[in-house]
């Protein structure tokens, strides 16, 4: 096999959105995957609802103060920004991957009509290289005071995706924590691990490498990035949260760990770019020698895993 049949190159971008400003952020998102395609990236990688934003006000403007008017009139603001797939809001991003011939991982603060329309979701949005979307994976426990913002999802985007010579799936945040949510992929034959973070160098140092270890697999991490200066005037309460804030939000802490837990690209703190890396499966066999978690060392005669794929909805209708 040559070594062109057993590499790829991948892309992980550490941006900081345009806050809270849905087409400004994604024209953004969609120069870089411009950038990463012509640096021969056959996946680009973006962190946890860069699009508009993660909620880093609910920490800063007393976010859990019941009925206040501050709160909804964020709120209101979120959900305006959001991303709604179905309003065609991605579809720049769909013919960005098409051009480039080039698969997206996107974290997108989603409002689903199958929800009704009005709540919002951590998801990470998955396109393919001909720009389709192959799946949308909404974060199953929002965390902590994510939880004032964002629904809990299901398990429908626990699936995996080729791209060639490795399958990847994808978990946000905290969920890469959670270690049936990291079996549900493992067993799907993922050897190629993806985890989106709002960004804190903290947050990702030790868990990368872990899962690295513990899947035999290559884990990129991608965060996002904020700093004071980007909050913008337009943004109820933005004086309150500035106050609030250091003049780095969020530090980033992108990285990329080899499938013996070494480092690919050590993490990246506070620089804002697109990181570009090549990945060889052989490592992955490599390391599959001796340890296979889904494999010749999983036990399904002892213990297995039942997941529940469906997407939930409130109602079924029969016409």
């Amino acid at each position: 096999m040559s070594p062109v049949d057993h590499t790829q190159v991948v892309g992980a971008v550490q941006m900081a959105p345009v806050f809270l400003d849905r087409a400004a952020t994604l024209a953004k998102v969609e120069n870089y995957i411009d950038r990463a395609g012509e640096s021969g990236c056959k996946l680009v990688v973006f962190g946890e609802t860069v699009v508009p934003g993660y909620p880093f006000w609910l920490g800063r403007t007393d976010g859990a103060r019941f009925n206040s008017s501050l709160q909804r009139d964020i709120h209101s603001l979120y959900l305006q920004e959001a991303v709604q797939i179905e309003a065609g809001h991605l579809d720049g991003v769909c013919e960005a991957a098409r051009r480039n011939h080039i698969s997206v991982v996107l974290g997108v603060a989603e409002r689903p009509l199958d929800r009704g329309g009005h709540s919002i979701y951590c998801s990470a949005v998955t396109i393919n290289a001909l720009g389709d979307i192959a799946s949308v994976h909404r974060k199953l426990t929002p965390t902590y005071e994510e939880r004032l913002s964002w629904a809990s999802g299901d398990g429908h985007g626990l699936v995996t995706h080729a791209l060639p010579p490795f399958t990847f799936g994808t978990l946000n945040c905290w969920e890469n924590w959670m270690p049936l949510s990291r079996t549900t992929l493992y067993a799907e034959g993922e050897d190629l691990h993806i985890a989106l973070w709002p960004g804190d160098v903290s947050d990702t140092t030790d868990i990368t490498r872990f899962i690295a270890l513990e899947s035999r697999s290559y884990v990129i991490s991608v965060s996002g990035l904020l700093r004071r200066d980007d909050i913008p005037d337009t943004m109820p309460g933005a004086e309150m949260m500035r106050e609030a804030s250091d003049e780095q939000i969020s530090t980033g802490g992108t990285c990329i760990a080899a499938p013996d837990g070494s480092w690919v690209v050590e993490p990246i703190d506070s620089d804002e770019g697109l990181t570009v890396a090549t990945l060889d499966h052989g490592e992955v066999r490599r390391e599959r020698q001796n340890f296979d978690p889904a494999g010749h060392y999983g036990r399904p005669d002892v213990t297995r895993l039942v997941v529940d794929r469906r997407r939930q909805k409130l109602a079924t209708f029969t016409d």
